[in-house]
């Protein structure tokens, strides 16, 4: 299974939080599964640490790179094929990058490992 870790659970996998489920973790730890981070919640973390909103442990061009390889998350490409589901969404989240990640998943076919309550509300497959 390919799974699209959305941005609070790429931060607490990385800065090994308590708050990732269960569930989520045990998707995350199978080895048969394939997980991405988007460059959708790259620009996000950069973009709130940049203000201040976001503290990381180093700056953001050099902890988003090392902490994906680190716990072996591939990076995902924003394309075309995910920026044309955006009109077909329904406006259930105004978050524009969980949007982006909703998009995503169903452009690729992967799950979203999230546990944002607004985002299993869309028809795309969701992991907690």
């Amino acid at each position: 299974m390919k799974l699209l870790l959305d941005t609070c659970s790429f931060l607490w996998i990385t800065n090994a939080q308590t708050e990732l489920s269960s569930g989520a973790r045990a998707a995350f730890e199978d080895e048969a599964n394939e997980t991405y981070l988007s460059v959708v919640s790259a620009w996000e973390i950069a973009l709130k640490n940049g203000l201040r909103n976001l503290p990381l442990p180093e700056p953001a061009q050099v902890f988003l790179p090392r902490a994906r390889a680190l716990h072996k998350i591939a990076s995902l490409n924003l394309n075309e094929d995910a920026i044309v589901q955006l009109p077909l969404l329904p406006l259930i989240h105004r978050d524009p990058f969980d949007r982006m990640l909703i998009c995503q998943a169903i452009a690729e076919g992967m799950a979203i490992v999230t546990p944002d309550e607004l985002i299993r509300r869309y028809p795309v497959r969701t992991i907690w």
